[in-house]
C-alpha cells in the first residue's frame, strides 16, 4: 500500500508544470505589449476616434469614414457652424443622412440652457442617440439622454454640464433619409460634427 502511494505522489509532481517568469520575460512581455498598444492607438484608434490617420492604415482599412463628416453625402442647410443663436429663436435645420451611415449634429451649449426640439425624417425611422459630450472632456466621455428608433422625436432638454449635445443619427436603409430639425433654446452654436 504505501508503494502505490509513493508512485501516485511522483506522478501527480511530473504532471504539474511550473511556469517561472524572470525579470527579463517580464519586461520583454511588457515592451511586446506597450508596441502592440502604441500600433493599434496610431492604426485604429486615432483614425476612428478622431479622424487622425498618421500612417494612412486607417483610410485604407474604412475607419476614418466614422468621423468623416466633410462628405458630400452629410449635409445641413445650415453652414458646418452656425452662428449664435438669439434667445427665443425658432430655427429649422435640414440633415441629410446617407445611406447605411451615420452624422452628428452637435450644439454647444453651456450649463444649465434649455433646447427645445422636434425632428421628423421624410422616410423611415432611424436610430438615434442624444447624448452630451462635456466641454474640455479629451477621455472620450458623453453621457446618453435618449437612445431608440424612430421617425419622429419631440421634446426638451437642459444641458446637465457645458460642452456638445445633439444627436448621432444612423440610417441603415439603402438610400438617404433627410432630417427635418426644428429647434428654439439657448446655445452658442451648432453644426455637423
Amino acid at each position: 500500500m504505501q508503494k502505490t502511494n509513493i508512485q501516485t505522489t511522483a506522478t501527480q509532481q511530473t504532471n504539474n508544470q511550473q511556469v517561472i517568469l524572470t525579470n527579463s520575460k517580464l519586461v520583454k512581455y511588457t515592451l511586446f505589449s506597450v508596441v502592440f498598444a502604441a500600433i493599434t492607438l496610431v492604426t485604429v484608434i486615432l483614425p476612428a476616434e478622431y479622424n487622425i490617420d498618421l500612417t494612412g492604415a486607417g483610410n485604407a482599412l474604412g475607419l476614418t469614414v466614422f468621423n468623416n463628416t466633410s462628405s458630400n453625402n452629410a449635409t445641413a442647410a445650415t453652414t458646418d457652424t452656425a452662428t449664435e443663436n438669439t434667445k427665443g429663436a425658432t430655427e429649422t435645420i435640414e440633415v441629410l443622412v446617407p445611406a447605411g451611415r451615420g452624422v452628428e449634429y452637435k450644439f454647444i451649449m453651456e450649463q444649465y440652457q434649455k433646447l427645445t426640439y422636434e425632428w421628423i425624417t421624410d422616410g423611415p425611422a432611424l436610430y438615434f442617440d442624444l447624448h452630451g459630450e462635456p466641454k474640455g472632456d479629451t477621455t472620450g466621455y458623453f453621457e446618453s439622454y435618449t437612445i431608440t428608433t424612430s421617425d419622429e422625436v419631440k421634446g426638451s432638454f437642459i444641458a446637465p454640464f457645458a460642452g456638445s449635445h445633439g444627436w448621432y443619427w444612423k440610417n441603415t436603409s439603402d438610400a438617404p433619409i433627410k432630417v427635418q430639425l426644428i429647434v428654439n433654446g439657448e446655445y452658442i452654436e451648432h453644426g455637423l460634427k
